[in-house]
């Protein structure tokens, strides 16, 4: 019973949402809310990554680059022509799903560090067009990004909202759209993962081989899962983007490719509970390590560098197979 309690397939939604609502309980602190709207937003989008990556069986080191232009096309969109943030947001999805579809046809033939090469060159390309358009993007120095308005209902970090004869600050109003955000992705995630397309990508990663031999049309497939990993970070982008007020090129940088396809990595391929703690490994590490001064990297990367090797799976994986094992063996114990 209790290892059933345990499998994240039947829970994890539940405990995404229980924290998500209890954490504004625990603290009034704007600086904790602003972290965890990082954070959930970062998670949403390395959800759409996960089943690329850990579904598919498919690198991308240069996902960031769709990031960045959902949270530019929603930037130039709504500040310079006076565009909903709604629309900019739904349309700059559309078109980035259409250049993840263009792009991905011919570079998903491709296989090992071939494939990894040829998403890092795209990310590259998007960085440096972000950064040589001064005109539209404002170049290296950024562009402000007005706030989110849906419907009419302005969403700011500054504002004051009442709810239920309640007052909601501004960066508690934000926090809760985007965990709602994230618990959104996270479901409709599950529910391709479900789906004949989820066991499609299983078998793809298993052996590309072994699925085409069974029927599967693996180029349909490793596009339709790239173009949905894109609108995922496009639309995060777009979120991100209102979020912060303010956004520079380095929300497209090769770096930040290289923390999101570690954070898939490092909490669990396969496992949205596992990336969703990735993401918030990797965003709070820093934080934590601010003591160390100059050794703050160096720490940061040993502690990476052991997870990896005593956790290959990645931690959530590891850690749930071990407790598991324990209630396994202590339930039979009982018997």
């Amino acid at each position: 019973m209790l290892g059933r309690f345990l499998n994240w397939r039947m829970n994890y939604v539940l405990v995404i949402a229980i924290v998500v609502f209890v954490f504004p309980l625990l603290t009034e602190n704007p600086f904790f809310y602003d972290m965890a709207t990082q954070i959930a937003l970062i998670a949403a989008t390395v959800v759409g990554l996960n089943l690329l990556v850990g579904y598919a069986g498919q690198i991308s080191l240069g996902h960031a680059g769709f990031y960045g232009l959902g949270a530019y096309f929603s930037a130039i969109t709504t500040s310079s022509y006076g565009w909903p943030p709604l629309l900019a947001l739904v349309v700059g999805a559309a078109l980035v799903g259409l250049i993840a579809y263009i792009v991905g046809r011919p570079i998903l033939k491709l296989k090992g560090h071939y494939l990894s090469m040829a998403t890092l060159a795209v990310g590259f390309i998007i960085a440096i067009i972000l950064n040589n358009e001064g005109a539209l993007t404002g170049g290296p120095d950024g562009m402000p990004v007005p706030s989110l308005t849906v419907l009419g209902w302005e969403l700011s970090i500054f504002g004051m909202y009442s709810f239920l004869g309640m007052e909601i600050p501004g960066h508690v109003a934000w926090y809760l759209f985007a965990g709602v955000v994230l618990l959104v992705a996270v479901v409709l995630a599950q529910n391709l993962i479900d789906s004949p397309l989820g066991r499609a990508l299983r078998s793809i990663h298993g052996s590309e081989i072994a699925a085409r031999t069974v029927g599967v049309d693996t180029a349909r497939y490793k596009s339709l899962v790239f173009v949905v990993s894109a609108i995922y970070a496009s639309v995060m982008g777009s979120l991100f983007a209102h979020f912060s007020g303010f956004i520079t090129p380095a929300i497209a940088s090769f770096d930040h490719s290289i923390v999101l396809i570690t954070m898939v990595v490092l909490g669990g391929m396969a496992s949205p509970m596992g990336v969703i703690l990735g993401a918030i490994a990797l965003k709070l590490l820093p934080q934590l390590l601010s003591g160390f001064h100059d050794y703050e990297t160096a720490v940061f990367g040993f502690i990476l560098m052991a997870t990896m090797i005593f956790m290959p799976k990645g931690f959530y994986p590891t850690v749930s197979a071990y407790v598991r094992s324990k209630l396994t063996k202590h339930s039979g114990g009982a018997a």
